[in-house]
Formats: C-alpha cells, structure tokens, sequence
C-alpha cells in the first residue's frame, strides 16, 4: 500500500525555532500554500485544528510532501502525541484530509485536535501565524 507523501502543518510545526518544524523544513519539500474547511482553536501553547465542513472558515497552513515518509510521521507522531503508546485518548488524531491550494486539492495528513473544544477561544481567522502576531 502506497503512504500519502503529504504532510498539512498549520500551528508550531510552522514555528522556525522549533525543533519538529526545522526538522520537516530539512526533510520535506514545501510543496504549496493551503487551507481546509475547519475551525481553529487556541489551546495554549499550541493550536488544534477540528475539520468541518459545514463550518464557512478555514484552517490556513503548508503543504510539505515528505520525502520518506515513514520515519517522518513517526517522528511527528510523537511530538504531537498520537498513537497507541501514547497517552488516551490521544490529543491529536493523524488523518487524511483534502487541503485546496493553488496547484489543485491535496490528500494530505493533518493532526486535527481530538479532545472537546467548549471553553477554548475559536481563532477566526483559521490562521495561527497571525493570531500569535496580534495577540503576543
């Protein structure tokens, strides 16, 4: 069975100083700008990102197609804790969702938060990159 190449980062991942983010800038190939149809929270020190696609907004983020895949998302499994080894239920769940960008819709892998979202600020704007900017 083929993996999925594509990796769809939105929060810390894109965060320079980050240890996971310079790991995929060194290992993956950016491969577009994309969005999904989804709401972003504000969970603290990071982001987590629910896909809905009745929801009118979009989580904004890259695109990265990883260049081997499997120690890649191993190792971003970990930082992002999901996986049966870790701590359950999982805070984030890896699945495959469609992302638009400007070179068409991508199939990509995307940690979308799994825990209950009453009580977290909803980031309007689907984008975590500005959101630090304004509110920091």
């Amino acid at each position: 069975m083929a993996i999925n190449n594509y990796l769809f980062v939105y929060g810390t991942l894109l965060n320079a100083e980050n240890e996971f983010a310079i790991y995929i800038k060194n290992n993956c190939i950016f491969y577009a700008n994309g969005k999904f149809k989804g709401r972003l929270y504000d969970i603290g020190e990071y982001p987590g990102a629910i896909a809905d696609n009745q929801y009118e907004g979009y989580v904004y983020g890259d695109i990265f197609m990883m260049t081997d895949a499997v120690p890649a998302l191993k190792l971003i499994d970990d930082y992002e804790g999901f996986g049966p080894e870790q701590e359950q239920p999982n805070l984030f769940v890896r699945e495959t969702i469609e992302v638009e960008s400007e070179r068409g819709i991508i199939n990509c892998w995307c940690y979308l938060y799994n825990l209950p979202v009453d009580g977290l600020k909803l980031i309007e704007s689907g984008d975590y990159g500005s959101y630090k900017k304004t509110s920091s």
